[in-house]
């Protein structure tokens, strides 16, 4: 990990609540698909967001969702839009993708967990990967799914790959209900698969709880917050 100065590229939407941020470190960095960086927002104040660009880009890329005028998420916006150089710490986490594992992989994430999805993806498609995944990604509705098109050329990009759009809202045409449900319900043994998993902390958590009921190896079942969940 070390500290790097950054100057922000751009902020755009993706949608009303989440925002694509694009920023160039001073000097480049390694990591590997799944980390995540922290935005140094102050001294003690470091905010981790997963990075969603792949490893060896120039140009790194955040997906920031931002729910409310006063929030967390939305305090980092405000403070990338009035500077345009930032410091970030780089590179954090263990829930990065295993290479060297032969194991078919599940991509179980929520909201813009997806940003951590794509960075993997995004590895697997250059390195054009032959191991069977599957990505199941939910949301509340069509709009929370930001970059489902994106998701979809992915999957059309590495024949791999499959993916499973989840929609918490009745959607036209659409799968219907909880991700972990859609896993769950087509998946009778877990047993045998990589689980890697990003969203809220209840998500991962009830994820966790499922997953092991449902067969899944402990040491197969890879996210960040489990290290943080008892």
């Amino acid at each position: 990990m070390k500290a790097i100065e950054c100057h922000v590229d751009s902020i755009s939407p993706f949608s009303d609540t989440v925002f694509q941020v694009r920023l160039t470190p001073q000097e480049p960095f390694d990591f590997v698909g799944g980390q995540y960086l922290t935005i140094v927002m102050g001294p003690e104040d470091k905010r981790p967001f997963s990075i969603a660009s792949a490893p060896g880009s120039k140009q790194i890329e955040l997906h920031i969702g931002a729910f409310v005028a006063e929030s967390y998420a939305m305090q980092v916006i405000e403070h990338l839009r009035s500077n345009t150089r930032i410091s970030i710490e780089a590179p954090f986490g263990h829930a990065h993708l295993r290479l060297h594992s032969r194991r078919p992989r599940l991509l179980v994430v929520g909201g813009t967990g997806f940003s951590y999805a794509h960075s993997m993806l995004e590895q697997l498609v250059a390195i054009d990967d032959n191991i069977p995944t599957i990505l199941y990604w939910g949301c509340r509705d069509n709009a929370g799914m930001y970059l489902r098109q994106r998701a979809e050329q992915l999957a059309d990009s590495l024949p791999s790959l499959t993916f499973v759009p989840v929609f918490d809202e009745w959607q036209a045409g659409a799968r219907h209900g909880s991700v972990l449900d859609a896993v769950c319900d087509d998946i009778a043994d877990l047993s045998d698969y990589d689980i890697y998993v990003a969203g809220r902390f209840e998500m991962a958590g009830v994820a966790r709880e499922r997953f092991l009921a449902q067969g899944a190896n402990s040491e197969h079942l890879i996210g960040d917050a489990f290290a943080y969940l008892k």
